[in-house]
Parts: C-alpha cells; structure tokens; sequence
C-alpha cells in the first residue's frame, strides 16, 4: 500500500491538549472487525468485552523526564536537548537530538540549570539534528540520574501546545510503568487506573507484561510512498518467560490476547514460535506492520486515535483492516473524539 492512502484531514481542535479527569472516563470507539459495526463507548466499559482467563499484555516501559534546556557557552544561546538513550554509563555518553541543531558543534560545551548543576560536551555528530554528549558529573550513578531528573522535563509531545506541569509526571506514565527507558509514553495504557485494573482482575481477565522502550522513531514522519521501503528506527524490547507463561496459556486454551498498545503489539510480533506461540527474548526490534499482515498472537487491540500517515495509523489499518479503519476514523472526527497521547482509544475486536 501507498503512504497517500492513510491522509485524512485532521481539525487540530481535536488534539487532545490535558488528560481526562479521571483515567477511565476516556471515550472508547469499539470496532468490531466480524461485523463491521462501531460502538461509541467509554474506556471503563473494555470488561465488558472480555471474559474469564483472557489476557491482557502490557507494556511496562516507563518514560523518563527526557526533554532538557541548556545554555550555550561564550553565547548563552537557550539550546533543547533530548535525551534518546544512555550509550555508555561509566562515561555518561548519550545520544540526544539538540534544537537549534544549527549551533551545536563537536566541542561545544552546554550548561544546564540555574546554576550550572550539569555540563555537558559534545562530542560527535550523529545526524543533522543527532549529537553525542558526555555529562560532566563527578557524583554517583545514583546523584547523576537524580540531576537528570530534576533538570528534565515530561516530554510531552510538541502537538501539546503547553508547558509540562507536576500533573503531567504522573498522567503521562502508565499506572503500571516499571521499567524506565521511554522517551514517549504507550498511550493506550494511560487509561487504565489501578481501580480499572483490579475490577478486571476480579473478573478473571489476566495481565502479562512485556517491554518496549518507546523511541522517537516511532513518530518519525514517513517519507516514501512505498511503505516497504520505509525502515523504523530500532527500539529495545524485553519479553520473559513468565509473560510467555500467561500468553500461552491462553492462546492454547482457546482464550483471547489483547494487546494494550501498539508498542505492546510490536514487541509481541517479534518474537514468536513457528507454532505461534510467544517466546521469550530480548533485543532490538525495527519491526514495520503494515498491510497486508498476518498477525501471530494478538485477537483484540486497544490504541489511541492517530494522527494522519504514521506508523500507529498504518499498524491499527493492518489489524483491523484498512476499510473498515478508515471509516472509524472518518467517525471519530465527526463524533469528536480526542485525538493524539492524551486523546480517547479505540478497542478493535
């Protein structure tokens, strides 16, 4: 398929720009792929759809407060930093994107804080806007990370046009986060609250975790035609036995999977058994799901509602068939349904 095929014209006032009050009270459009019929519904609704001893898999990825602003030395120029991920722990090298990328320069030093906590070198171009920084920091691991903290911002996607507040720390993560590595949230599974969960736990449904450490790649824009031609950037993934465990447990007693998320989605389609069983492991995965594709272990998906010619979009018209999506979506702008990270979901059965 074409990338062409996946524009839909998007009013912005449908950018979700703050969370729902309360998790759960997000919107909820259910599809239903045997039938053809859509459902407007509310996210604490999804139990009502599932039943004793299915499975929900989660991503456990935990976001990190990635987005930094630093000084330029000599000039004092206001400089964004990005942290993407940590290259070598014992030197403190990371890999950031930097805004204006214009005025960074191998050499450069940047300054972070009122009174300059951190500082930063850098060190090597990676891409146009790419860089390789090393922290200057004498302290521990322990004290660095706490600085890093302190000093970064919820990295709120730039289509939320606000400032990150204290609010944002805890709505932009997942009520289940564990493991830190993100520097983008799994939305899907922001709307799951612990009351939400246990209420499904009561009812029998089962949770297994998994990992992916979203990236930035996941939103990178798409720029050819051909979606085969298309490479995504790598992201880490971990799956364990113990999540393996639950899957197939389910799977092989004729229960359903739901995946929680496209990420979740992405880590699942990774790493299977030629008997379509998941198997445990590790690694870095670039997977692309786009139509046609047959999926191995997933028979339900939650997602939020995406933005035109992404990724998200394409992998949501792959599992719930790109006809049948297409008009969903056509369906959630005329019903004004939130879009984006903070926007409503959407549960294809």
């Amino acid at each position: 398929m074409k990338l062409s095929q996946f524009r839909f014209d998007l009013p912005l006032n449908l950018i979700a720009q703050n969370p729902v009050k309360k998790r759960e009270d997000a919107r909820m459009m259910v599809v239903h792929r045997a039938t053809g019929q859509i459902e407007n519904r509310h996210f604490r609704d999804i139990m009502d759809y599932f039943d004793d001893k299915d499975v929900f898999v989660v991503n456990n990825t935990k976001v990190f407060p990635a987005r930094m602003y630093g000084r330029k030395e000599k000039t004092g120029a206001r400089i964004e930093v990005f942290l993407l991920r940590e290259l070598n722990k014992q030197n403190r090298l990371w890999d950031v994107i930097v805004d204006p990328a214009r005025k960074i320069r191998v050499g450069n030093k940047l300054y972070f804080g009122d009174a300059d906590e951190l500082v930063a070198e850098v060190i090597d171009n990676t891409t146009s806007r790419g860089r390789t920084i090393r922290f200057l920091f004498d302290g521990s691991e322990d004290e660095f990370k706490a600085v890093l903290t302190g000093l970064g911002e919820t990295p709120l996607p730039k289509l939320i046009r606000r400032k990150p507040d204290e609010e944002d720390r805890i709505r932009y993560q997942t009520v289940y986060a564990k493991h830190e590595g993100a520097v983008a949230a799994p939305t899907a599974g922001l709307h799951f609250s612990i009351e939400l969960i246990k209420r499904l736990e009561i009812k029998g449904i089962r949770f297994a975790e998994v990992t992916l450490h979203t990236g930035l790649g996941t939103f990178r824009p798409i720029e050819v035609e051909d979606l085969s031609k298309h490479k995504m950037d790598a992201e880490f993934y971990r799956i364990d036995e113990a999540a393996c465990r639950v899957v197939n447990k389910a799977k092989t007693t004729g229960h359903r999977i739901c995946s929680i998320g496209t990420t979740t989605m992405r880590a699942l389609e990774t790493s299977f058994t030629a008997d379509k069983l998941l198997k445990p492991s590790e690694g870095w995965t670039n997977i692309f799901i786009h139509p046609p594709y047959n999926f191995s272990i997933s028979d339900a998906l939650v997602t939020n509602l995406h933005l035109p010619k992404t990724s998200l979009l394409i992998m949501t018209c792959a599992f719930a068939g790109y006809d049948l999506a297409m008009e969903a979506y056509k369906k959630a702008i005329k019903d004004k349904y939130r879009f984006y990270s903070y926007g409503d979901s959407m549960l294809i059965l």
